[in-house]
């Protein structure tokens, strides 16, 4: 497929002329982004629309970016050497793999590379299985569908969409997938930036090659030579006039929320990799109207995660409310929707997200 912005699509730079060059290209779009200028936890506000991107592209390029090699990053271009559609810092593909499940993967490549898409996937042996097939049934070579890029991690430069004056950056393990593309771009345009990289040692964390090319701006502690690191540590140097990303474990994105709070003036922007935690869940049924089949979701559990023992071919990607994978129809009971993607329309025609939704009591009959 191949797609190109017209030279009226293409955003103008800094003095207002098309003919720019890629780097302000970028800056002037990311400059774009709309934020709100209070704490922002896990931004869902960004859900997938008709009118994504559907692309058929091809793994050109694989590269083992850990030393214990449980981290795998693949570039993904056009078969036929087509450019790509632009995007942003923050952004993220969703990855068709061959077995039908649909995963996301933060993009961390160089948004000026037109021609080819990098993600970058972490192996996990007990997981849902995503990155196992990227690892073991990706090679170069193979064909993949991928939908987007979208953007629900948007980035805003300081003096251009930010008041920040300067801006921190806080990743943990396969977190910096998304923050990568954030300190290139703060880089080349000389702002004011920090980061604190942290893993469990340094052969499980990715890119330190080039990490290590941001020089002393970057902190890298690792849990066995520094221990754990505390919100208060993630969080050093950082003043009213700060701009914090942070992407990483649930842990560390809710320790850096809570400390964050106490500090007047700073923005935080944060994105998980893992599921939410279960604010105040009760327990309920759920029915499979196809088989009558009942089954009963704990109050520390997804919706999506009882399903899943009985169904494990049921689609899901985000398990974090914003994707829509995981919609399903209620036929009969009160879901409590804890999403933010679905309309009222889509609430009223009884459409539910299982991977955070539940039930305000009682059982829920499912169309299953």
């Amino acid at each position: 497929m191949n797609w190109r912005p017209t030279p009226e699509q293409r955003p103008a730079d800094l003095f207002g002329k098309r003919d720019q060059d890629r780097a302000v290209r970028v800056l002037d779009a990311v400059a774009s982004a709309r934020l709100r200028w209070t704490t922002i936890i896990n931004r869902r506000d960004l859900s997938p629309r008709a009118d994504d991107h559907r692309l058929s592209l091809v793994v050109t390029g694989r590269r083992i970016e850990a030393h214990d090699q449980d981290v795998v990053s693949l570039r993904l271009e056009s078969p036929d050497a087509h450019e790509l559609p632009p995007w942003r810092p923050g952004a993220h593909l969703d990855l068709e793999l061959p077995s039908g499940r649909l995963r996301q993967y933060s993009l961390c490549g160089d948004p000026a590379d037109t021609r080819a898409y990098r993600i970058a996937v972490r192996r996990i042996p007990d997981g849902g299985g995503g990155s196992v097939e990227v690892h073991d049934e990706l090679p170069v070579g193979s064909r993949v569908v991928v939908r987007g890029p979208r953007n629900a991690f948007p980035f805003a430069v300081p003096g251009h969409g930010s008041p920040a004056a300067r801006l921190h950056f806080i990743a943990g393990g396969i977190g910096i997938t998304p923050i990568l593309p954030m300190a290139r771009l703060a880089m080349q345009l000389g702002i004011d930036w920090s980061m604190v990289y942290t893993g469990r040692n340094r052969d499980t964390i990715p890119f330190l090659d080039e990490i290590a090319g941001f020089g002393h701006r970057v902190t890298v502690r690792t849990d066995d030579e520094h221990g754990l690191p505390d919100a208060a540590t993630l969080l050093a140097g950082v003043t009213s006039d700060t701009a914090v990303y942070c992407c990483g474990p649930v842990p560390m994105t809710t320790a850096v929320a809570d400390t964050v709070r106490e500090i007047p003036g700073v923005e935080l922007h944060s994105e998980r990799f893992s599921p939410p935690p279960i604010v105040d869940g009760i327990a309920f049924e759920i029915e499979f109207a196809s088989t009558g089949e009942v089954v009963e979701v704990p109050a520390d559990e997804s919706a999506l995660a009882t399903i899943l023992r009985s169904r494990p071919d049921r689609p899901y990607s985000c398990r974090q409310g914003f994707c829509r994978t995981c919609k399903v129809r209620v036929l009969s009971g009160e879901p409590e929707h804890r999403e933010s993607v679905l309309t009222a329309a889509d609430h009223e025609a009884g459409e539910m997200l299982v991977c955070v939704s539940r039930s305000r009591g009682g059982r829920l009959v499912l169309d299953l």
